[in-house]
């Protein structure tokens, strides 16, 4: 398995040598990403009697990290300015503002957030990690803000997985994900990385998007932990 640090140091050698940044990416998120994290691996938000309760817990959470405008790729698609990156940017801002419908008739179908104990802390805990995934989308380092954005709509393809489990268990009627596809986002990460700094700033970017769901993740695996033993 490659580590970020790997990663991150692969994407600083000549494009000769190293594979393309839409590559590192896509590793980084099979490896670190949402379908990686030992939570979402374990069954516990697909099957079992706690199974609704757990996924209504992460279509609460997933509401307060990225159910609000404007967003991630909201941000930073205001500061994509050749035409390719802007279409592409475009074109997934207004996909996923359909993904923040379907998050939020599922959170609104779930019914209240299940009680768990340090309610408090844990929304205290993903309004910080909103804070650094605004930072990152707002950032004037080139191409920080793609590199969040393409990590987002890799990763969103697992947690759309979870969402329309949870939509089949509510009887809410499906609804197609339109995200730009993989080969449209390969060619967008692959065209800002010009030189090697923007390689560097988009698998950071990426990175931290990653941890950022990764936290998420570890979040909601001790509140289903802490519901069983209350």
């Amino acid at each position: 398995m490659t580590s970020k640090d790997e990663l991150l140091s692969q994407s600083t050698q000549p494009r000769t040598q190293a594979r393309s940044v839409a590559e590192l990416l896509d590793t980084l998120v099979a490896s670190d990403g949402t379908g990686a994290h030992p939570y979402v691996r374990s069954g516990a938000l697909a099957t079992g009697p706690e199974a609704m309760r757990n996924l209504a817990d992460a279509v609460h959470f997933l509401c307060l990290l990225h159910g609000r405008y404007p967003g991630v790729i909201d941000s930073a698609a205001r500061k994509a300015v050749d035409p390719a990156s802007r279409r592409w940017m475009d074109e997934a801002a207004q996909a996923f503002a359909e993904e923040r419908s379907v998050l939020s008739a599922i959170a609104a179908a779930a019914g209240p957030m299940p009680s768990t104990h340090g309610q408090d802390q844990c929304e205290a805990a993903v309004a910080a990690q909103r804070r650094a995934l605004d930072m990152l989308a707002e950032s004037d380092r080139h191409g920080c803000a793609v590199g969040a954005a393409v990590a987002l709509t890799l990763d969103w393809r697992t947690i759309r997985v979870l969402l329309d489990i949870s939509a089949q268990r509510l009887d809410l009627p499906a609804r197609r994900c339109t995200l730009p596809d993989l080969r449209d986002t390969a060619r967008l990460a692959n065209l800002v990385a010009d030189t090697p700094a923007a390689e560097r700033a988009i698998a950071f970017g990426a990175q931290q998007l990653i941890t950022q769901h990764s936290g998420l993740w570890d979040l909601l695996a001790a509140r289903a932990e802490s519901r069983t033993h209350a």
